[in-house]
């Protein structure tokens, strides 16, 4: 099966790049930066797994046919990726790895409901420059089809994606994908403060930030109804016995975890596109759980002001000191 991967960046790349060293025929589509890069040196993968150099098949616009679709773009950048390919797409499965709980719904306008499958990523990787990636800590890859039941297609994608990542099918991609939201919602506070996620969260004090926003977060959904699923690795119960414990021994535990995901510096994706100079997930992370509290009149006051925060820092390219959030935030 050919494989076209729709952006080059730090997930895109690093599975073109995994894929293409199996043998397997992948398209990366990616910027003209990227494309360069990749064309003269190969693709870069350090990590986990040790340093390797690819070769891999790079352009940027999809011109022929694939039997699988891998969009890889930010969710901000769902309408404008599949627009510029629309025409080389064809009736092809499109495997979505976006963040947030609105994204089978952009993809709607472009792709059948039937050939829409829903994933989540729990492996982490960061993109260090063009043709450079680091695979930070590795992790499941579950998938599953959001508007219908799975079928065999869907086993097929997973038996061929598994040679080079753990692979998980769900039938609960949605309610899962609810929960990750929560894994994300915290990828605010490094993208304040323009540092890793290991220097962030030893902070106490931000940490304890951390969960006043899981706490207002969970409220919300909550009151909304929302069925959460768990994640392999991450229970529902897990969310909640951290949200009901006192502030200061969660915020203790929340620091311990975050300073200890990888050996290498860990930003997050939404300090990654600040970085890169482009807007950010905050809409579909932090602002996910705005748009649903005012849905069914919920305040989500913490939320709505680090979203208002981190539009600022996008604009302004200041990040802030742990000290000035909190004095913005109060306590």
């Amino acid at each position: 099966m050919k494989i076209a991967v729709i952006g080059a960046g730090a997930i895109g790349a690093l599975v073109a790049g995994y894929r293409s060293k199996e043998g397997i025929d992948v398209t990366l589509i990616g910027k003209a930066k990227d494309v360069s890069a990749i064309q003269d040196s190969g693709l870069i993968i350090e990590g986990v797994r040790g340093s390797i150099a690819v070769p891999v098949k790079v352009t940027d616009r999809l011109e022929e046919g694939a039997g699988l679709v891998i969009l890889t773009v930010k969710t901000q950048d769902i309408a404008s990726a599949l627009s510029e390919n629309l025409q080389a797409l064809g009736n092809a499965p499109v495997l979505a790895v976006q963040n947030g709980v609105r994204v089978e719904e952009l993809l709607l306008e472009f792709v059948p409901k039937e050939n829409i499958i829903s994933s989540i990523v729990m492996f982490g990787s960061t993109y260090l420059d063009a043709g450079r990636i680091l695979h930070n800590f590795e992790g499941d890859w579950v998938i599953g089809r959001a508007f219908v039941p799975n079928n065999g297609g869907v086993d097929s994608i997973g038996n061929l994606l598994a040679s080079a990542f753990s692979v998980r099918v769900t039938e609960r991609i949605t309610e899962m994908k609810w929960l990750k939201l929560f894994l994300n919602l915290n990828n605010c506070l490094p993208a304040l403060t323009g540092r890793s996620m290991q220097e962030t969260f030893s902070h106490l004090d931000i940490c304890r930030l951390s969960i006043r926003l899981l706490r207002e977060a969970l409220a919300v959904v909550d009151r909304a109804g929302v069925e959460l699923a768990s994640l392999p690795d991450f229970p529902v119960a897990r969310l909640r016995a951290l949200t009901t414990m006192p502030l200061a021994e969660a915020g203790g535990i929340f620091s311990k975890t975050m300073t200890n995901l990888s050996r290498e510096p860990l930003f997050g994706s939404i300090l990654q596109s600040i970085k890169r100079g482009k807007l950010s997930e905050i809409d579909y992370f932090n602002g996910e759980i705005v748009y649903l509290g005012e849905k069914i009149g919920a305040d989500a006051p913490l939320n709505k002001k680090l979203v208002e925060m981190v539009h600022r820092v996008e604009e302004s390219g200041r990040f802030l000191s742990p000290e000035e959030i909190l004095n913005e935030i109060g306590g």
